[in-house]
């Protein structure tokens, strides 16, 4: 089995669909995994495969504003556009081997690419130590996601 993914790329969310689902809402319908910001503007999926071409990991980024700041632009006090990511899936049989990381960097320099000063989610409190390893940051207190669990807001700013 590889160590890392064979390749990541932005794909149409159907692409991803069902690994998002199968990890974030098992056992939950299908709509459960639909997510409005799918189709909006702005919006860009990204997967990463393995050898045999297989999605092993996921996730959605679209532009919206840090809840508190901006105007709702999806700008930042700073005046730097800001991304939202959701649905950042990881196959459970290939954890810990770099796909979870790839798609997130990936992501991150799409945003980047596009303008974006800033990157958020809302994230699982298990995921924590992924998330600051990677350089983010907890912003305010834990909260809970109806019939998901606990999350935390984790932020980190971009290269610019």
């Amino acid at each position: 089995m590889t160590t890392s993914p064979a390749r990541t790329a932005v794909v149409p969310v159907a692409e991803i669909f069902e690994l998002r689902r199968s990890v974030l809402r098992p056992g939950l319908p299908a709509q459960t995994a639909v997510f409005a910001e799918d189709a909006a503007p702005g919006t860009f999926h990204i997967a990463a495969y393995d050898e045999r071409g297989t999605v092993r990991a996921c996730v959605s980024f679209f532009p919206e504003a840090l809840p508190g700041e901006g105007d709702g632009d999806a700008a930042s006090e700073e005046g730097a556009t800001a991304y939202r990511f959701r649905g950042m899936a990881s196959d459970p049989a290939v954890r810990g081997l770099g796909y979870g990381v790839a798609v997130l960097r990936a992501g991150l320099d799409q945003a980047a690419a596009r303008g974006a000063g800033l990157a958020w989610c809302n994230g699982r409190t298990s995921a924590r130590g992924f998330y600051e390893h990677q350089g983010f940051t907890v912003t305010g207190e834990e909260f809970v996601v109806e019939s998901i669990g606990p999350h935390y807001r984790f932020t980190i700013k971009l290269p610019g």
